[in-house]
């Protein structure tokens, strides 16, 4: 099955931090990866795994349970996909404060000590661990710390012998001369493995609802010019990486199910070795979509993959929800000019424009509120309440709270208060000062005043002119 592709392992990558998909969800997803080309999962557990002991704090409220994790596997095994745990040893906090605590800082006066050898030292620890208790376990270890560090210094550390490391990048603008670069310094250091990373969502914006299948194509063609290269098997593998969060306090990322036509383009792309005619269709094909090159569930229609019609949902209401309610709010500019801040402040809409407003403004909020709650709930069928709020209150929430705001502010003007309001400001009483009606009105009310005044004042005082 592996065609001409270079990359002899295809991992895709679950990452569980945010919004971790239900195992019957799972159960329903790895036939399909493994009919798109993937032979491998790369599971980040994070607080989902079902720690015991002193690490029981750790769970989430709805981590998975031990039955569940053994379900995972079988259900990987039944579709022949090899499982690599994801377990955070030295994660981006340990590394970005590498050196900042007491320990650290005393370690690293001594003469020839730095904080590159620091993180040597750690990564030598853990994977010697490791290898002493399980033999035949290799650790992989992201690239990020190594690719920078002196190559004497890398070769003489003893961490070559021990891990593989993954080379990652997911712009669509790789280099793959500097790729190349890396890979041969790595070998020569001594690491006898090499592998890559990709993305197929997660990694072109924080908050993305639907993932840009064009830019992780072209990254994918570039990770192909990298392994084409060098020789066959230059690269074990390549993972491809699903972020759910850019950190632990980011919002959440596209969703499993959003991300699916991304992936099986890019599974396609390097099982075939290339994204011809042959492998778009046949990707169409397993997904039950007529054009992903055009896709649109809202025009073409949901597909049939596990998870369309969250995707269907996901695309209406989280981008056309958007744009609908910009478009009432801000395409209309003799609306807008109503709801400057003072105005908004005095409430001084004419009733014609909460005539024109307020039945479109009804008309969309009952529209996306119906969608809202389809959407609701068939998150919950694939993820957990809190996932699902979580996700809704960042990208669906905030639309419709405008909309509800601006038909509150239409209902107040359309049932005034019987308190007459303030005198109007200068502006307006200026506008009605340039027409007869106001210039006769104004005669009125400086006699009135006046009248007021002569009736008021005392001898010797002036009253108005």
């Amino acid at each position: 099955m592996s065609g001409s592709t270079p990359f002899k392992m295809r991992l895709v990558h679950l990452d569980l931090k945010g919004a971790p998909p239900k195992v019957s969800y799972l159960s329903e997803i790895f036939p399909l990866f493994r009919a798109l080309g993937a032979n491998g999962l790369l599971i980040e557990y994070e607080d989902m795994f079902p720690y015991e002991g002193s690490l029981r704090l750790l769970r989430a409220k709805y981590a998975y349970s031990p039955s569940e994790i053994k379900e995972i596997l079988h259900l990987a095994g039944l579709n022949e996909l090899e499982v690599i745990p994801l377990v955070q040893t030295f994660g981006h906090m340990e590394v970005y404060y590498l050196g900042e605590g007491e320990a650290s800082r005393r370690w690293l006066q001594q003469e020839q000590n730095s904080t590159g050898k620091l993180c040597l030292s750690h990564m030598r620890a853990v994977a010697s661990r490791v290898q002493a208790r399980r033999p035949s376990v290799t650790p992989l270890v992201w690239d990020d710390m190594l690719r920078d560090l002196p190559e004497d210094q890398l070769a003489a550390s003893g961490v070559p012998q021990l891990v593989e490391p993954v080379l990652w990048d997911y712009t669509a603008d790789l280099d793959v001369h500097s790729k190349v670069l890396l890979m041969q310094k790595y070998w020569r250091c001594g690491f006898p493995q090499l592998w890559a990373a990709s993305a197929f969502k997660g990694a072109t914006g924080p908050s993305q609802a639907v993932p840009p299948i064009k830019h992780h194509l072209r990254n994918h063609v570039q990770w192909l010019q990298v392994a084409g290269s060098r020789p066959t098997d230059s690269l074990q593998g390549i993972i491809l990486t699903g972020w759910q969060r850019y950190d632990h306090f980011s919002v959440l990322c596209e969703l499993l199910p959003a991300g699916v036509p991304s992936l099986a383009a890019c599974l396609q792309l390097l099982l075939r070795g290339g994204f011809d005619g042959d492998a778009k269709a046949k990707v169409e094909n397993l997904l039950g979509i007529s054009n992903l090159e055009m896709m649109d569930p809202v025009r073409e229609g949901a597909g049939s993959f596990p998870g369309s019609n969250i995707l269907a949902l996901v695309t209406q209401v989280s981008l056309h929800l958007r744009s609908s309610v910009d478009a009432l709010l801000e395409g209309n500019t003799y609306v807008t000019g109503w709801f400057s801040p003072y105005h908004r402040r005095r409430k001084l809409i004419h009733p014609v424009m909460v005539q024109h407003i307020q039945p479109t403004a009804l008309s969309l909020l009952a529209q996306w509120s119906t969608l809202v709650q389809e959407l609701e709930a068939a998150l919950q069928l694939a993820f957990y309440p809190d996932a699902v709020e979580e996700w809704l209150e960042e990208n669906v929430h905030p639309s419709l709270q405008r909309l509800q705001a601006l038909l509150q502010d239409l209902s107040e003007v359309a049932t005034p208060k019987k308190t007459p309001p303030h005198p109007h400001p200068p502006a307006l009483a200026g506008t009605l000062l340039r027409t007869p009606e106001g210039t006769a009105h104004a005669r009125g009310l400086l006699l009135w005043a006046g009248g007021l005044c002569a009736a008021n004042c005392q001898p010797g005082q002036q009253g108005p002119t």
